[in-house]
């Protein structure tokens, strides 16, 4: 890696989740990073890395806790009820420091599963 002078502050960019699969009561949540890579490396030496790196939380319907992602991935929950929820990500540093945050909410429908 190679150090990069004055670089640009962070930002999260998320979109809302996918209409096909949410239809079917999947949530698919497609996000992207800018002036930092997602990656599986954490703790303060990663701190001093340049480019930035970092990873993101995510915590749904105002949970208690969180879980962590750095796959850089598009986030799938399922298991979720009909009904109005809410997905907060936040973009942090290698030491769990929240950078910057997005929220999105949606209306997961009512659908019949699929016997197979």
């Amino acid at each position: 890696m190679i150090a990069i002078e004055n670089e640009a502050p962070p930002k999260l960019i998320v979109d809302p989740p996918l209409p096909e699969p949410l239809a079917q009561g999947r949530v698919f949540i497609q996000y992207r990073t800018e002036n930092l890579r997602v990656l599986p490396v954490f703790g303060k030496g990663a701190l001093e890395v340049s480019p930035r790196i970092g990873h993101i939380h995510i915590t749904v319907d105002d949970a208690p806790w969180h879980f962590v992602d750095s796959s850089g991935e598009t986030i799938i929950l399922v298991g979720l009820e009909p009904g109005v929820h809410k997905v907060l990500i936040e973009l942090a540093d290698p030491t769990h420091k929240v950078i910057t945050s997005e929220t999105v909410e949606f209306t997961l429908p009512s659908f019949k599963k699929h016997l197979t």
